[in-house]
């Protein structure tokens, strides 16, 4: 006869007595009768699997979303227990469902990326901070304070602080503190700076510039550098102000050409 799962309680209501069951499934070889066997387990304690996913509800991510992550942990704790070592599975499974959703917190509701040991030290500083604030006469703990109180140096307290706001983004529509204007964080971003194309083709140009022939460099230069106009150019030179411009065109277009082919090549 099929061992039944949930027969006997254990202190916690969602504890059932699976003992036998475990038992049975480390004996039985890979197949149907095993699966079905594993999958009533799972399915008998799933209970305290979602209750230990409601310890971390209000935490950002939906209910629904932590009781499977807690499902996925439980599947893992099933698939890992060893009735031969004596351990209860309840005294197992719980630390491994429970770091499966602090793993799950940690991998993928941070916003922005943050080593594990700056999160560990975030956690230690917002426990300290939470255990300093009823001492402190409603001011913020210290940094000296919080090292002590947690057994940190004063730089890792820091480095804590700073990853506290590094769990969730401000929208970029947010007000920036301290504006009565409605002036928002998209506000205050910038932008691409059309002058870096001007470098990269005054850097494309250069060469064949120096190419030019010395008068048309110096009437490019005075165009183009020296603001001046073209009637400027030619009382400056001595021609004719049509001269002036039929060499401009003639040198842009030469340069031009010649950049270009040198971009296809």
């Amino acid at each position: 006869m099929p061992t039944t799962a949930t027969a006997k309680r254990h202190p916690h209501d969602d504890a059932p007595d699976t003992a036998e069951a475990f038992r049975r499934l480390a004996a039985l070889p890979p197949g149907e009768e095993r699966d079905e066997l594993r999958d009533r387990i799972v399915e008998a304690w799933l209970p305290m699997a979602d209750r230990l996913a409601g310890r971390f509800r209000s935490r950002g991510e939906s209910l629904d979303d932590l009781r499977q992550v807690a499902a996925l942990g439980l599947v893992k704790a099933v698939d890992r227990y060893d009735p031969a070592l004596g351990n209860a599975f309840e005294s197992y499974a719980v630390p491994t469902v429970t770091g499966e959703i602090k793993r799950h917190f940690r991998d993928h509701m941070w916003t922005v990326h943050v080593p594990r040991r700056v999160q560990e030290l975030r956690n230690r500083v917002r426990r300290a901070s939470q255990d300093l604030a009823a001492t402190t006469s409603g001011r913020p703990p210290t940094v000296t304070e919080i090292a002590e109180h947690s057994a940190l140096s004063e730089d890792d307290v820091r480095t804590g602080q700073q990853a506290l706001d590094s769990f969730s983004a401000l929208s970029l529509d947010a007000r920036l503190p301290g504006s009565d204007d409605g002036f928002s964080l998209a506000d205050a971003l910038g932008a691409p700076d059309p002058a870096l194309d001007t470098v990269v083709d005054r850097e494309a140009v250069k060469e064949r510039l120096a190419a030019l022939p010395e008068r048309e460099r110096a009437i490019l230069y005075m165009r183009f550098f020296g603001d001046m106009t073209q009637s400027s150019i030619a009382e400056e030179l001595g021609i004719s102000q049509m001269h002036v411009s039929r060499l401009i065109s003639r040198s842009c277009g030469r340069v031009r050409e010649q950049v270009m082919g040198d971009a296809e090549a």
